[in-house]
């Protein structure tokens, strides 16, 4: 080659390497996290800085067009800076065009701004990843119903991977609060009344979703951030009200509404918590700087991203009448400890000129971005932000989920009674009818979206006696209006655009509908008129009848604004549903009543009068094949109340672990639950025999054994749910009557059975004492094993030796159990 020309070959390639200098520091993925994180913010602008605590949600329609694509230019005026979270990118999409929009968005940020952050996308996945085509499991509280820490790691295992596939890494569940108010409308969303088995529950939803990423490690490709809600008081709302003030006392706040959330970030290191709406002691959460920064960071430890609820900034101001701006009220709660806004820039759009006024130290919206930008190097988006979208359909809500669905929802059913009635015969039925308002569809609950497929009680009913019986339906009465048509420019539009299959549209845009449209009103007369007849009718012609009532989705639910309620005053069946099931009764054919609801319902006299009553919930896509298999013995139900049954709404509160005083009696009616806490019955039976309390390292920081024989006494192969309860009959302060402290789920064979041990930690019987420190006091505590709260079947006691110890940086939180075959 000529001279020159090799120099000018040489000069071209020194300008092409110039062009691509050595990655920055914040782009060396060899390097420590907090190193990358120190590096990028220190490069910087407070611009950049405060784009990175804000969220794009509604405004993020702006960014696609009406294919549901990314739409660069719009990208430029928006989110010019970048931005830290989008808000539920799948709305309405198939996983292909939400893995497409997400990739398509990231691949912007990374070439088209400054630095190349990031964004991560938030989604919800209160029950399985709450986007088309998704595998859609049993509501929360049908969750906690299987009292399974491996069942609830399990679901939320399959939200994360079905996440991550569309491009997703931020789940906003699980939910947390303690649920002490049966008319309050998100109870469904909730895993019931008690802290422990709430923590117990919790510590493992966090597992699933974040997987072995430990507090500052690397999350695995399959695993998404879990954020805990709605920290705190949430589920005890004044007069059951969404986001009323909670009426908590300092001592009952730290021993029954946070340990949850301790639990959660101390074992299982959280990444995410979300501050809840509503006030205690006249501080709204987001604004409590005594529980973010003080509690939570301090004393909990917690290093992850506090996130604010939906628009809950803003109405610090608009509700709680604290702040005469938005600009304070966004400078309230970033120095009390939120991060991030959600769910689109407003009150913290105010942070910038905060700083430039001096009103604001940039050192403490550093600090909020530092924990952002750690979490989007922990899930290894700047190493690749982009997932394979030609996969993503099939990776979601695969075939292979649907047996898992099932098998779920078969253990999250509770028999609440049944005299015999069931398992029903199929060898004796010609002809079953199955009456509902909603036998024939699935309802999902709040939080749902669409999945591939649905199985109504009715088609699953049908599925299982093909060929056997003829099964045939009937309405039997309406609960609410039917809604009006959807404008052609809502979300009806585009549920065809997303090619979803078409049955599973029509349960979904069901539940999906009443759950979110403001009007809901209930059905008069006039609306079922001769429902109830044709009912009766075909039930005097059928061998047996199943019976499906309670509610739907718009019955109760989330109440987000004045206009859009949830709340109730009654806990009775809704209109002439009582009427309705007498009728059947009356038919003297043999009923079998199945409750689908969100919440604990009071049956009144139907709890004496009907044969047999199975609690379903909201058991997700697979309902149907669930409730057969339990209705014919292919199953036996295991399932267990995570909460308490009250008699009526005038029993509120309900709760089991109440104070002694607490339930001396009303007149003219029983002041005992309608079904305990725990309970939940069997095809078969079990014996409790041969109780063992090993209380030699009975102190502080010490611990007990407590073991026990349980035996399957009956003739079928069953589950059950071996219950421990303590209480501490002297005390400094007063104590529950009941507090659980262990549980084990114990599958046996016919004749089987097996020796159950707990290691019950001392530490775990701490409480505040009047000087309000955590301690473990010196004195007798009496233990109850048996199948419920009140179906105890062993009792015997120790006593805790030693002084009177301060535990507060030792604080246990989860029995441990181990199950030895005999």
């Amino acid at each position: 080659m000529h001279k020159a020309l090799l120099f000018a070959a040489l000069v071209s390639a020194g300008a092409l390497a110039a062009a691509e200098p050595a990655a920055l520091p914040y782009q060396d993925s060899s390097l420590a996290v907090d190193q990358r994180v120190d590096d990028l913010l220190g490069r910087m602008t407070l611009e950049e800085k405060v784009a990175q605590l804000q969220t794009v949600w509604q405004q993020r329609r702006t960014l696609e067009d009406k294919q549901l694509r990314f739409v660069a230019d719009a990208a430029a005026k928006l989110i010019p800076h970048g931005i830290g979270h989008i808000g539920r990118p799948s709305e309405f999409k198939t996983p292909q065009q939400t893995a497409e929009f997400n990739n398509a968005l990231q691949r912007w940020l990374k070439q088209h701004t400054r630095l190349g952050i990031p964004a991560l996308m938030h989604e919800e996945a209160l029950h399985g990843y709450a986007a088309f085509d998704a595998s859609s499991l049993p509501q929360a509280i049908a969750l906690a119903s299987s009292w399974s820490p491996q069942i609830m790691h399990d679901v939320y295992a399959l939200a994360a991977k079905e996440m991550r596939a569309t491009g997703a890494h931020w789940a906003l569940t699980p939910i947390l609060d303690i649920a002490r108010d049966p008319r309050w409308g998100r109870i469904e969303e909730t895993m019931g009344e008690d802290p422990y088995l709430m923590s117990a529950l919790g510590v493992a939803a966090v597992q699933g979703f974040q997987g072995n990423a430990g507090k500052d490690g690397v999350f695995a490709e399959d695993k998404v951030v879990a954020t805990l809600k709605h920290l705190t008081g949430h589920g005890q709302p004044q007069a059951g009200v969404n986001i009323a003030p909670a009426q908590i006392g300092p001592r009952e706040l730290h021993e029954v509404f946070l340990p949850p959330f301790e639990a959660a970030v101390k074992l299982a290191h959280a990444g995410s918590i979300m501050a809840s709406y509503n006030e205690i002691d006249g501080i709204p959460s987001h604004v409590n700087q005594p529980l973010l920064q003080g509690v939570v960071r301090e004393q909990w430890g917690f290093n992850g991203v506090i996130v604010s609820d939906y628009f809950a900034i803003e109405e610090l101001n608009s509700r709680h009448q604290l702040y005469n701006s938005d600009a304070q009220a966004a400078k309230a709660a970033l120095l009390a400890g939120v991060d991030m806004e959600t769910p689109d820039p407003d009150a913290f759009l105010h942070l910038q000129a905060l700083v430039e006024g001096g009103e604001l130290a940039e050192t403490a919206i550093d600090q909020a971005v530092q924990r952002v930008l750690r979490l989007k190097f922990r899930l290894g988006l700047f190493e690749n932000p982009y997932v394979d979208a030609a996969v993503a359909d099939a990776k979601v809500g695969a075939d292979a989920s649907q047996r898992f669905a099932r098998d779920v929802a078969e253990k999250s059913l509770v028999l609440l009674k049944n005299d015999g009635t069931l398992p029903l015969n199929a060898g004796k039925i010609n002809k079953l009818a199955v009456i509902g308002p909603h036998a024939d569809e699935t309802l999902l609950g709040g939080y749902s979206s669409i999945p591939r497929q649905t199985v109504s009680i009715y088609q699953g009913l049908k599925q299982k006696l093909q060929g056997k019986a003829e099964v045939v339906f009937a309405r039997g009465t309406l609960l609410t209006k039917p809604l009006p048509a959807a404008p052609a420019s809502s979300a009806e539009q585009v549920f065809a655009l997303a090619d979803v299959r078409q049955r599973s549209k029509q349960a979904g845009t069901f539940s999906m509908q009443r759950w979110n449209h403001d009007d809901i009103a209930l059905a008069i007369d006039q609306d079922r008129q001769g429902l109830l007849d044709e009912a009766v009718t075909l039930a005097k012609s059928a061998d047996a009848v199943v019976l499906v009532l309670g509610e739907n989705e718009g019955l109760s639910r989330e109440a987000w604004a004045d206009k859009h309620l949830g709340d109730r005053t009654s806990l009775q069946l809704v209109g002439n549903q009582l009427q309705l099931a007498n009728a059947l009764l009356a038919t003297g054919k043999p009923v079998v009543l199945v409750l689908q609801n969100g919440r604990p319902l009071a049956l009144g006299e139907l709890a004496q009068t009907m044969p047999a009553i199975i609690e379903s919930w909201y058991l997700g896509q697979e309902t149907g094949s669930a409730v057969a298999n339990v209705l014919f013995g292919d199953v036996n139900p295991s399932g267990k109340l995570p909460l308490t049954f009250p008699r009526s709404a005038g029993h509120i509160p309900s709760y089991y672990n109440h104070k002694a005083s607490a339930k001396r009696g009303y007149l003219f009616d029983d002041i005992s639950p309608l079904y305990p806490f725990g309970h939940g019955l069997s095809y078969t039976s079990f014996s409790y025999s041969d109780l063992k309390i090993d209380a030699s390292q009975a102190k502080a920081n010490g611990e007990v054994r407590i073991s026990l024989t349980v035996r399957n006494s009956g003739q079928r192969d069953g589950t059950e749910v071996v219950q421990l309860y303590i209480n501490d009959p002297v005390a400094s302060v007063t104590r529950p009557v009941q507090q659980l402290k262990g549980f084990a789920r114990l599958a046996l064979k016919r004749g089987e059975q097996a020796r159950v041990s707990f290691t019950l930690p001392v530490n775990l019987l701490a409480f505040f004492d009047q000087a309000m420190r955590w301690v473990v006091e010196p004195g007798e505590i009496s233990v109850q094993l048996g199948s419920s709260s009140a179906d105890i079947r062993l009792q015997g006691s120790f006593s805790i030796g030693g002084a009177l110890t301060e535990v507060s940086d030792n604080k246990a939180y989860l029995s441990q159990v181990s199950v030895t075959a005999r």
